[in-house]
């Protein structure tokens, strides 16, 4: 096992938010506070490490992502497409239309590559049909992607190198493993993993700075990590089921957020787990990769 991959870790709540479907958490170096939101609540959240203060801003309907922008504004996946937050405003633009002929599909997760291009997938909002597929926006120009369609996507998560990117198909409970060629666009994809029932649906991934990759289980109790050739390394385990996503934050990115979901329980289930949908936090030895800037 590498270093730094104890996965001892106990999860503690970071803030108390009681999401519907908690998503996309993504560390904001420039503001030092992180960004996630809520997708079934249509809300977008902002919690601050220093107060321990969450705000919120209600959001385009059923956010998938949100990513900071250099100029100080945010870039925001929504069901219909791509919009651009001024927080301070607290108005949104849509920026790039998607799949407008789909109404039945939303943006559900997203990444930066390396090289600045802004990676994210749609799904179908049903969760039934095949439909979701993948995006790369590059500067002002939106491309498909050629991949596999699917019913959930989640991801992308891609290598230090950027040489990899993982796809998450979640209903097939798979990861995939892509090459990113010089061209900027994704080759054949792979088997990378795929998670037994008793570990849940793989949810979001995100890569560190040792190249292993930390998948967010749904119905999984937990947050799995897998070193680069799809060894199972092990797992950080909560108190809650529905574990969406992580992203490493703080000085030194070695302060986990976690994203979790209330959507799906039971009333019953959700007496035993009631912090269920709210942010949690842990620490890790491995730093993860300082995030990229988006190029718009």
């Amino acid at each position: 096992m590498p270093a730094g991959a104890d996965m001892t870790a106990i999860p503690q709540v970071a803030a108390e938010v009681g999401a519907m479907l908690g998503e996309g958490p993504i560390w904001d170096a420039g503001r030092g506070c992180l960004w996630f939101v809520d997708i079934k609540g249509h809300k977008l959240h902002r919690f601050d490490p220093a107060t321990a203060k969450v705000r919120e801003w209600a959001a385009p309907e059923e956010p998938g992502w949100v990513i900071p922008l250099a100029d100080g504004a945010l870039m925001v996946g929504a069901r219909d497409g791509v919009h651009r937050f001024d927080a301070d405003a607290g108005a949104f633009e849509l920026l790039h239309p998607v799949e407008p002929d789909m109404p039945g599909n939303r943006l559900n997760d997203a990444a930066i590559h390396p090289d600045g291009s802004v990676w994210f997938g749609t799904m179908d909002n049903a969760e039934e049909a095949a439909t979701g597929g993948y995006y790369r926006l590059a500067g002002k120009e939106c491309t498909a992607l050629d991949a596999d369609a699917m019913v959930i996507t989640n991801g992308p998560a891609f290598s230090p190198a950027g040489d990899t990117a993982y796809l998450v198909d979640t209903l097939e409970r798979a990861i995939l493993a892509a090459p990113v060629g010089p061209n900027g666009l994704p080759g054949e994809a792979r088997l990378f993993a795929r998670l037994p029932k008793d570990m849940g649906h793989p949810d979001g991934p995100v890569v560190d700075s040792q190249g292993t990759v930390w998948v967010g289980l749904f119905g999984g109790w937990g947050v799995a990590r897998f070193a680069p050739d799809g060894t199972l390394l092990g797992r950080v385990e909560f108190p809650v089921a529905n574990v969406t996503k992580i992203a490493f934050g703080g000085a030194d990115l070695r302060t986990v957020y976690a994203t979790t979901a209330r959507k799906g329980l039971t009333d019953a289930e959700l007496a035993d787990q009631p912090h269920a949908g709210d942010l949690f936090t842990f620490e890790v030895e491995v730093p993860g990769l300082p995030p990229s800037h988006p190029l718009y």
